[in-house]
């Protein structure tokens, strides 16, 4: 019950942060949840969570055996998963990080993560790439204001800067953060996330 009362307050606190907030605001409560929950973030680990928030899954798929293959794999890893089920990513919470400790608990199966997955990151249309420049422009200009003394702050914003002047926008975790967490999650589209996949989460809990 303790659990399910735990997702019930941050699928609310997820709610809330996509209310009329100010985005000055929407992006101090990103930081705060980003900054307790992995203290060893960098710059580019701020970035990736919003870029994933706005722009959804970093690539159409259309090897579906390939990607069943990968998540495969990455299922065998002997990597300490997270604690967490689930996290909305960035300051909007448009899409949703699912970890794969969810399949490897039996909260849900790999089928139905692998579909989902397939189906978020096909669904519709990607946000122009120059849509989400303006967007991070936005971003970094509060982050940049709120002295947040990230390491490697200025480099990574000179990497971020010349990557989106590129006409690309997907980085990885840094090394800092893939060391500390373990990364393993797919994104799934916030709708698709709440009716299909949630539920599946406290009924296990309950039973």
């Amino acid at each position: 019950m303790k659990r399910l009362l735990a997702f019930g307050i941050i699928a609310l606190l997820a709610t809330f942060s996509t209310m009329a907030l100010s985005i000055e605001k929407k992006v101090e409560l990103f930081v705060y949840k980003q900054l307790s929950g992995y203290p060893e973030s960098r710059l580019i680990d701020l970035y990736k969570s919003c870029f994933q928030d706005f722009m959804g899954p970093e690539h159409l798929i259309s090897d579906t055996q390939s990607a069943k293959a990968y998540l495969d794999e990455e299922l065998t890893t002997d990597d300490e998963m997270s604690p967490w089920l689930f996290e909305y990513c960035g300051i909007d919470g448009r899409y949703v990080r699912v970890s794969l400790r969810a399949v490897k608990d039996g909260c849900i199966s790999a089928e139905l993560l692998l579909d989902a997955f397939i189906r978020s990151a096909n669904a519709c249309a990607r946000p122009d790439i120059e849509k989400w420049r303006e967007r991070w422009g936005e971003i970094v200009g509060i982050l940049d204001k709120m002295d947040l003394s990230l390491p490697h702050y200025a480099d990574d914003r000179q990497f971020i800067d010349g990557l989106l002047s590129s006409g690309r926008y997907a980085v990885s975790h840094s090394p800092e953060y893939r060391e500390a967490y373990h990364p393993h999650y797919r994104i799934i589209e916030r709708y698709i996330f709440e009716t299909e996949i949630i539920p599946l989460f406290n009924m296990i809990i309950i039973h």
